[in-house]
């Protein structure tokens, strides 16, 4: 089921609050003034300029906050903007980079590349950060997929749910060979619970920043 979450920003409410307590203060700082003035001795009057510059004072302040007041509403504009972009994620097969994919019926395959022939080790992860499977592998230089079948080290059937590759290898001359990968699959829904926007492919959380392509699904 397509899902859309989003947090409510709490600056407005932080601004809102700060507005509220400065009006307030202000009424009491006219209240105090005004009485200050009724009662001042004639003989010693209240100094014109001093209080002339705290009315200044809280003049600024009250410009401050609406300006963020201007810059909040700016900013929750832009995210919705935003929002609204990502929605349009939702139904479409992507491929991105990242090492955490979805295991369903039974399977679950990454894109892999390496520059040169490299043997070592394949380890899958689960959710948990425990290692389920592994196995030495020897990998063909070039852009391939891996696919496991979801068979773990006890030879049982790993349930369904979020795993994560990681390789371990080494080229002919004994150096370490980096091994970038890539998942793929269609985005079911959008989280918007932090300042970073997620893309939803089952229990899988993939970054919009490690989106690399992006194709309509056929109907």
């Amino acid at each position: 089921m397509t899902q859309v979450s989003s947090a409510t920003s709490a600056g407005a409410t932080g601004t809102t609050n700060a507005s509220q307590t400065l009006s307030s203060n202000y009424e009491l700082f006219l209240t105090l003034l005004t009485t200050q003035v009724k009662n001042q001795d004639p003989l010693d009057p209240l100094d014109s300029a001093e209080y002339t510059n705290q009315l200044v004072q809280y003049s600024s302040v009250e410009q401050s906050i609406q300006t963020n007041q201007y810059l909040e509403n700016l900013v929750a504009s832009f995210k919705s903007g935003q929002a609204s972009s990502y929605v349009n994620y939702i139904g479409s097969e992507i491929t991105a980079a990242g090492g955490t994919t979805a295991l369903s019926d039974g399977s679950a395959s990454w894109k892999y590349n390496l520059k040169q022939d490299a043997s070592g080790t394949v380890e899958i992860k689960d959710s948990a950060g425990n290692v389920v499977f592994d196995k030495v592998v020897n990998l063909s230089a070039g852009s391939h997929t891996y696919t496991w079948d979801g068979k773990n080290n006890a030879g049982g059937t790993a349930p369904d749910g979020s795993y994560t590759i990681a390789f371990s290898m080494k080229d002919a001359d004994g150096n370490s060979e980096g091994v970038s990968v890539e998942i793929k699959g269609v985005v079911d829904g959008l989280d918007l619970n932090s300042d970073t926007p997620f893309l939803k492919i089952g229990d899988v959380s993939v970054p919009v920043s490690a989106v690399k392509t992006v194709r309509a699904v056929s109907s």
